[in-house]
């Protein structure tokens, strides 16, 4: 049985909420009624950034509201999307006169909310631009007319690229802009050794033979593409890099930034051996992976697996990616 430091499942993301700000006083301030968390100095004069969907990934989102990234985060329950009139209530909070970016990972109730927060705030004359991210390789399906792929950790770099922008001064189109062109370029592969277990639950959302490795699984709990067999570091950073280097058609020569995730109960040490192998395997394809972030930043609860984000890097997201970022999970 799989036990939880919680006390009501009903107001953990709440008193969370309340604890992240508490312990972020400089940074953050808390709308309780609506779960919005937005930046405590306020911005001026420039493109608002709103983010946002179910809890349960943190430090996603409500760990990159600061300076150089998100203006407001917005919470849903755990893996549920937040309500249209919480994404409206930060889309307004998140205003700062230029209009708005709404940041939106590819699930059906997230896209719906932010579309409709995105239409009501017109009433209150807030221009608004949706960036949907869509990254996750494994449910590329190549039907043009169902969901599309899942958005993960490929949002991070998003938000990070389009803070950057916005405070730097860039316009809402332009800000648009730079997060649509980053989401179009960057892919995500996961896997998974155990899955999560949901706040006051006694089982995980699915179960492994010891010898199993769950491919492609999603940052709601969802089930991969397949199982393979379990293998070391290596082979399971192979399993993830091959088709994201095939999707993406690295060639020698190129520069990438790359994202190496903890999907919640994956060691720091794992990681990093994750990493290392990352490295060795682009050199020697001629890939220079010239920016990179190692650690937990999108996760599934305490599920234990990883997930390697690659995205072509250019010089214009070279230097938004290397601007100043001060937030409670980002910080440079």
């Amino acid at each position: 049985m799989r036990r939880s430091i919680v006390n009501d499942p009903e107001d953990l993301v709440p008193e969370a909420l309340e604890g992240l700000v508490l312990s972020h006083p400089q940074l953050l301030e808390l709308d309780q009624e609506h779960r919005v968390i937005t930046r405590r100095e306020r911005a001026t004069d420039k493109v608002g950034l709103v983010s946002g969907g179910g809890s349960g990934h943190e430090p996603l989102h409500a760990g990159f509201v600061g300076t150089g990234m998100l203006d407001v985060a917005v919470a849903g329950a755990v893996f549920a999307s937040p309500t249209a009139l919480q994404v409206l209530a930060g889309t307004k909070a998140a205003d700062a006169g230029r209009g708005v970016v709404q940041i939106v990972k590819n699930y059906t109730g997230d896209v719906l909310n932010f579309r409709i927060a995105g239409e009501i705030s017109g009433d209150d004359r807030i221009d608004t631009e949706i960036v949907l991210v869509d990254d996750d390789l494994a449910t590329d399906t190549g039907d043009q007319d169902g969901p599309g792929r899942r958005g993960t950790a490929a949002t991070v770099i998003v938000e990070k690229l389009c803070g950057a922008a916005a405070e730097a001064g860039a316009s809402l189109t332009e800000v648009a802009d730079i997060g649509r062109r980053a989401a179009s370029r960057a892919r995500t592969m996961s896997l998974a050794l155990s899955a999560g277990t949901h706040p006051g639950d006694a089982e995980p959302q699915f179960t492994l033979e010891d010898d199993e490795v769950e491919l492609g699984v999603g940052i709601h709990g969802e089930r991969g593409r397949g199982r393979v067999p379990f293998t070391g570091a290596d082979g399971l950073t192979d399993l993830l890099l091959d088709p994201l280097v095939e999707e993406l058609g690295l060639q020698r020569g190129d520069d990438v930034l790359a994202i190496v995730n903890g999907l919640g109960g994956t060691y720091p040490l794992e990681l990093n051996l994750v990493a290392r192998a990352l490295h060795h395997r682009l050199a020697g394809r001629g890939v220079s992976l010239d920016r990179s972030l190692v650690g937990s930043y999108v996760t599934s609860l305490d599920m234990h697996g990883i997930s390697i984000t690659l995205m072509p890097l250019d010089d214009e997201q070279r230097g938004l990616w290397d601007a100043p970022v001060r937030t409670p999970a980002l910080t440079w």
